[in-house]
């Protein structure tokens, strides 16, 4: 089983940046997929970014794109979630997960989750 423990959220003003980590103890393999979600409160929870572990391509919400950045490293077995320009709205509980299927498939790993709030 893929254990996943995510780190770097807390309380920032409009306009700053976090990073997220989300380590993983099991095996990612290249047909894997790695994402971010995010959950506000009283919403449900939204896809934010997703990378494929061999080759990195890379797949963004429209409401993050062109401010949040997703990466990985391949040795360390960890996604990173670089958050800047954040705003208000980007307050929520954000998880990652893995996907061990293809396109369409279910996440099947999830992390417990680090919390950003973001004040003005």
């Amino acid at each position: 089983q893929v254990q996943l423990v995510e780190s770097g959220g807390g309380l920032v003003q409009a306009g700053g940046s976090l990073r997220l980590s989300c380590a993983a103890s099991g095996r990612i393999f290249g047909h894997h997929t790695m994402g971010w979600f995010r959950q506000a409160p009283g919403k449900e929870r939204e896809f934010v970014a997703n990378i494929r572990w061999s080759g990195g391509t890379t797949y963004y919400a429209d409401s993050v794109k062109g401010r949040f950045t997703i990466s990985r490293d391949n040795a360390k077995n960890t996604v990173y979630l670089q958050l800047n320009s954040l705003k208000v709205e980007d307050t929520a509980v954000y998880y990652c997960g893995v996907r061990p299927g293809g396109v369409g498939a279910a996440w099947q790993y999830w992390g417990q989750g680090t919390e950003v709030t973001v004040s003005s």
